[in-house]
């Protein structure tokens, strides 16, 4: 362990935000201090300690009242119409269990385990063991197999196309040049989409040891210049000065291929490399000079469509051609319709440039996007629970999963396949919040109804729990026992529970274990081992794995009495595709021609319109409202996690999510700072507080996602003057309004960023926000057998 850290045996936990050191007092957790190696710690942490004793925190097994009654007089289900609305009723756990029993058995024996979606997202814990997607997956494949999903909601586009034309996703953001190399000989950072502190904020599985702020900071004093190409200036914050080219939202392929055309009309692109290390830009240049389809891609024709004018391309094009230049997109440029091709152009400005597999040089995908990218430490990613094998294999793009409810049996195209979507009967979510990251709430309610049960794990009454038919109360990583651990980050991290469950919440594995108990494969799921048997198990079963990434790790005991384990620097500073530029020949890439693929044939015979064998400009549709909408990461939690929270509540504007718009566009509507507006369009709207700022583009608005879906049941008037109960969130969720739509044909990844909204002054009364309180419960008594439970202990 390095000088820096202390040589105390303190406990410390792991978030996806960062290690803090838990202070308790009286068995209960008070404060989280940030750790004292870590000179950038996120806030997010201070959250937690109120939070998970917030009111609503899921105390008790509750079902939904129509549910349980028709479950109590022996129907298989009731009214799911009425889910979100309903009251719900608090059992004990034996019932709560055995009805989620008895549904998994009569769904399978009548429609197969195809008709169980297993809808669990990633980021409910920083630890390895009590991971819920892990726990779930295993479960379902114990029980015979489940529905599933492939790819993300941040990077669906992304890791479809970029096997086709660099390699798989994960492995190359782990191999991203390190911020170390960059600082040494980085001359030019063009940052498409900047790169954000806030977002760095986190990373998947824990961010020990946050490092953007200080990379950048390294990166200035030594010289590095920062073109910042975003519709927000914030999106650079951490560069003071730094050159922004406000560009409209969605046209970055534009802008892309008009600097492509610069290179090309002026002999500024290598042509040796692109000979010896990429396939098919003979094909792509024509495109690009406008031999092929008409329309040549100069700067005067990007100018329109971007905004930015033809001199400061020309300019950005012949500067990143005379300077060791690093051409990075984060990750939300591919979150819009047509989201592959500003990635796939990412990749082929920095071959043209020849600078690819360069000490400072070449692409980047996600640098800022996560804290882990760029921190040069081993991919080695720590223990990792067994899944076991899923016998079905039906699948869906995570982001497709309101088109699987409402259209089963319908065909998709995915990837090159013709799919078809199952008839889910059954949901079952553990970790995660589709009212958080699914696109257009208002539909997803409309599909949240199709299902015959819907089962929920949570610690808190989010809107997912509320709309579910049995909530089954989780606890949180404050409570239990695990091993935070995450690839290319810098510790492993012991996470001893400091304080009892709140209530009755169980882990997820002790929920688990009990179903697969009562459904006939109790033993097979445990394998007879207890949480801490687990820990120990999983960090042994990853020391074979840690030692071919030249890591040695302690004995469990050690690690667990000493609470950290720092992962050591690779000896050679990591450089992206340095191997690969050495000699392509030994070092191919995983491309059908083992090369960067310009032209992907692969691509081009699945004969997509959207998406063709080469980066092109798909013009979007003609814009439905006057202001652009970017939902983008929150800087006060991660996703939707503890807006419940301090830090996030201190950050709301009249208890509202805040929007800001650029002062010229307010004042076209009336609008001041503080107040209350309505952003709207045909799919939707919602209410958000209004803040004012030179640093957003004209045109634009933004907001954060990650509010608590808090939908107006009661008859409104809506932005069509009709009244329509549950149009209106009034808490600031921006996909109310956000297109729920695939990107391609090839990826179908979400397209949240391609929203076009309108903003007026609310002048209604405000309604309160609700979203914090706990639902209503119905007065009656749970069974007889639940009111033995009763006596259960809580605290």
């Amino acid at each position: 362990m390095s000088d820096s850290l202390p040589n105390d045996t303190s406990t410390y936990t792991s978030t996806h935000w960062g290690v803090y050191r838990p202070v308790v007092e009286g068995g209960r957790l008070r404060s989280l201090e940030p750790a004292p190696w870590d000179a950038d710690p996120s806030p997010i942490g201070q959250s937690i300690p109120e939070g998970i004793h917030a009111p609503a925190r899921v105390r008790k097994p509750a079902v939904r009242e129509s549910y349980l009654r028709a479950a109590r007089a022996g129907h298989a289900h009731s009214s799911p119409r009425t889910r979100g609305q309903d009251a719900f009723v608090e059992v004990g756990w034996d019932e709560a269990l055995d009805l989620v029993a008895s549904e998994l058995q009569r769904v399978r024996q009548q429609h197969g385990n195809s008709a169980i979606y297993g809808g669990s997202y990633g980021w409910s814990s920083a630890g390895r063991f009590h991971h819920a997607q892990g726990q779930l997956h295993r479960f379902l494949n114990g029980f015979g197999g489940y529905t599933y999903s492939v790819d993300t909601y941040s990077l669906g586009a992304g890791r479809v196309l970029l096997p086709h034309v660099v390699g798989p996703t994960d492995a190359l953001l782990q191999q991203h040049t390190a911020w170390s190399v960059l600082a040494e000989h980085c001359e030019l950072f063009v940052a498409f989409g900047g790169l954000p502190l806030k977002n760095a904020q986190v990373s998947p599985g824990g961010a020990s040891d946050h490092q953007l702020r200080s990379a950048l900071a390294r990166m200035q004093a030594r010289g590095t210049h920062f073109v910042n190409i975003s519709p927000l200036r914030s999106d650079l914050d951490g560069v003071a000065g730094a050159e922004w080219l406000p560009i409209r939202p969605g046209t970055d392929s534009a802008l892309m291929l008009a600097l492509a055309y610069v290179w090309i009309s002026e002999a500024l692109h290598d042509t040796q490399f692109l000979a010896s290390h990429t396939v098919g830009f003979e094909r792509f240049a024509p495109y690009v000079l406008g031999h092929t389809d008409g329309v040549a891609k100069t700067p005067s024709w990007a100018e329109a469509l971007t905004g930015i004018t033809a001199d400061s391309i020309v300019l950005l094009a012949r500067r990143m051609a005379a300077h060791r230049t690093l051409v990075n997109s984060a990750y939300a440029l591919q979150r819009a319709r047509h989201g592959e091709q500003p990635f796939w152009m990412t990749v082929v400005l920095a071959a043209m440039l020849g600078q690819v597999g360069l000490p400072g040089g070449g692409f980047g995908l996600g640098y800022g996007c996560m804290n882990n990218t760029g921190s040069g430490r081993s991919a080695f990613s720590g223990p990792r629970l067994p899944q076991g094998d899923n016998p079905v294999k039906t699948y869906i793009p995570v982001a497709r999963v309101v088109d699987m409810l409402l259209q089963p049996g319908a065909a998709f195209d995915y990837n090159g396949k013709t799919l078809h979507y199952p008839d889910t009967r059954l949901v079952y979510w553990a970790g995660g919040n589709p009212f958080h990251h699914h696109q257009d709430l208002n539909r997803l309610v409309q599909a949240w109804q199709r299902p015959e049960t819907i089962v929920v794990h949570e610690p808190f009454w989010t809107a997912t729990a509320r709309h579910a038919d049995i909530v089954l109360p989780a606890t949180t990583p404050m409570e239990r026992d695990d091993i935070g651990s995450a690839a290319s980050d810098r510790f492993m991290v012991a996470m001893k529970a400091v304080q009892p469950p709140v209530a009755q919440a169980r882990d997820d594995y002790q929920i688990f274990s009990d179903l697969a108990q009562r459904l006939g494969f109790g033993r097979r799921f445990t394998e007879g081992r207890n949480p801490q048997q687990w820990l120990a198990h999983l960090f042994e079963g990853s020391r074979t794995r840690a030692q071919a990434a030249g890591i040695a790790l302690p004995a469990f005991e050690d690690f667990w009495r000493e609470g950290l384990f720092e992962i050591p620097l690779p000896e050679r500073p990591t450089v992206l595709l340095q191997d690969f530029r050495a000699d392509p020949l030994a070092h191919p890439l995983p491309t059908p021609s083992g090369r960067i693929e310009i032209y992907s044939a692969t691509i081009a015979a699945f004969g997509y319109d959207d998406c063709p064998g080469h980066p092109v400009w798909l013009q979007a549709p003609v814009p439905t409202h006057a202001l652009h909408l970017v939902s983008n990461q929150p800087l006060t939690r991660l996703h939707s996690q503890y807006d419940h929270g301090s830090v996030s509540m201190q950050s709301k504007i009249a208890g509202r999510e805040p929007l800001t718009l650029h002062p010229a566009d307010a004042a076209e509507r009336g609008i001041n700072a503080g107040d209350v507006v309505q952003v709207f369009n045909h799919l939707g709207a919602f209410l958000a507080g209004a803040r004012l700022s030179e640093d957003v583009a004209r045109g634009v608005v933004q907001i954060a996602t990650g509010a608590w879906y808090d939908p107006l049941h009661d008859s409104l008037v809506d932005p069509l003057n009709a009244s329509t109960p549950g149009r209106l969130d009034v808490h600031g969720n921006p996909n109310m309004v956000t297109p729920d739509e695939g990107s391609s044909r090839l990826s179908q990844g979400c397209a949240a960023q391609s929203a076009q909204v309108e903003v007026r002054l609310w002048t209604q009364a405000v309604p309160p926000v609700c979203v914090f309180a706990p639902p209503r419960f119905a007065q009656e008594r749970a069974s007889a057998g639940a009111a033995v439970e009763a006596t259960e202990a809580t605290t």
